[in-house]
C-alpha cells in the first residue's frame, strides 16, 4: 500500500499549508507563546509551524550572489560564544549565519559554501577591526577592499570619551564631582538626541571640567572624517586631529588615534565613491538581531535562530 500525502498539507499533516504560513506571518511580530496562547496550539507545534514558513520564504527567495558584504558577528550568550553574520548590502538582507566563534576558520565556511565565483563577485567587504575576519576576507577574496564600519570605529572612540570620563571622575573629590556623576549617556549621546534637560547638563558638564570639554569636541570633530571624497584630505584632516591631542593629557585617545593608524587602508577606503554605502542598514540590522534574541530568550534551538535571522528582511508570504 502507498500512501499518499497531499500537496496542500504542512510538514505537520494535521495542518495545512495555509495555515502554517499564517502562524509564521503571525511570529513575525509575536512570540511562539503568545501565538500558542491565541491559537490554543501546543508551543511546539507553533514553532514547527514557523520553521516551515521560514524555510519557504528562504527557498522563494534564494541569497544570491552578492557584490557588497558586511561581517559582523553575534554573541549568542555570555562566554564569549558567537556566531557571524554575513549580509547583502546591496539587497539589504543577511546571508549567511554560522561558524563556531568568531574565528579566522568560521568565516572561511562562508566562502566556502560562496564558491570560487561567487568569491570574485565580491568588490566590497564591510566589518569591524578584528583581526580574523580582515585576514580571512583578503585571503578568499583578495579582489575585494576591505572596508571597516564607521559605527565601530565611534563605538571605540565613545569609550575612550567614557574614560576620560571616569578618570575625571577618580581625579576630582567632593563636590566638584556632582558635575559627572550619572553623565554618561548626556555625554556620549549625540546632541541632537538629547532633550533639552539633556543639553543644559551637557552644557553644565562642559563648562564645569575642561579637559572634558576638550575630548567631547575632538569626539564630536572626528566625525568629520568621512566626509572626504579624497584620501588625502582625509589624510591630513587625521594628521591634524592627532597633533591636536599634543599636550592634553588624554592617553585613552592617543591609544584610540594609534588603532586609526594601524587600519588606516580600511578606514580611508570610504573615501572612494564606489565605496559610499549605506552602513546605516549594518547598524538596524543589529538592532533588529538583539531584538529577536530577546524574543527567543531562553531558546537554545540555533537552527532557528538561524532562520529567524536569514528571514527577518524578507517579506511575508
Amino acid at each position: 500500500m502507498k500512501q499518499e500525502k497531499p500537496s496542500f498539507l504542512a510538514d505537520n499533516p494535521f495542518y495545512t499549508k495555509r495555515f502554517a504560513f499564517y502562524v509564521g506571518r503571525r511570529c513575525r511580530t509575536s512570540t511562539i507563546k503568545d501565538v500558542a496562547k491565541e491559537l490554543h496550539l501546543d508551543w511546539s507545534t507553533v514553532k514547527a509551524l514557523e520553521m516551515q514558513y521560514m524555510r519557504e520564504q528562504l527557498r522563494r527567495k534564494p541569497p544570491g550572489k552578492p557584490t557588497i558584504i558586511g561581517v559582523d558577528e553575534i554573541a549568542l550568550r555570555k562566554g564569549h560564544v558567537y556566531r557571524i553574520v554575513v549580509s547583502d548590502l546591496v539587497r539589504h538582507r543577511p546571508l549567511w549565519f554560522g561558524g563556531q566563534d568568531r574565528s579566522e576558520e568560521s568565516l572561511d565556511k562562508f566562502f566556502t559554501e560562496l564558491g570560487s565565483q561567487g568569491r570574485r563577485r565580491i568588490r566590497l567587504a564591510v566589518m569591524d577591526m578584528w583581526k580574523a575576519f580582515s585576514k580571512s576576507t583578503r585571503r578568499n577574496a583578495p579582489q575585494a577592499a576591505i572596508l571597516f564600519d564607521k559605527f565601530h570605529v565611534l563605538r571605540h572612540l565613545g569609550e575612550a570619551l567614557d574614560q576620560v570620563r571616569r578618570s575625571e571622575y577618580a581625579r576630582l573629590e567632593g563636590p566638584d564631582r556632582r558635575f559627572i556623576k550619572g553623565q554618561k549617556y548626556t555625554l556620549l549621546s549625540s546632541r541632537e538626541n538629547l532633550t533639552r534637560s539633556g543639553r543644559a547638563s551637557l552644557k553644565l558638564l562642559l563648562k564645569a571640567n575642561k579637559r572634558l570639554n576638550t575630548a567631547y569636541l575632538l569626539k564630536e570633530s572626528f566625525e568629520q572624517l568621512w566626509d572626504y571624497r579624497q584620501e588625502g584630505w582625509a589624510r591630513r584632516f587625521f594628521d591634524n586631529w592627532r597633533d591636536s591631542l599634543k599636550w592634553q593629557r588624554l592617553p585613552s585617545y592617543e591609544k584610540f588615534a594609534a588603532m586609526i593608524e594601524r587600519h588606516w587602508d580600511g578606514i580611508a577606503a570610504y573615501c572612494r565613491p564606489e565605496n559610499k554605502v549605506a552602513l546605516g542598514f549594518v547598524e538596524g540590522f543589529n538592532n533588529k538581531i538583539r531584538v529577536l534574541q530577546r524574543r527567543a530568550y531562553g531558546l537554545r534551538d540555533e537552527e532557528y535562530l538561524r532562520l529567524k535571522i536569514l528571514t527577518c528582511m524578507l517579506p511575508p508570504i
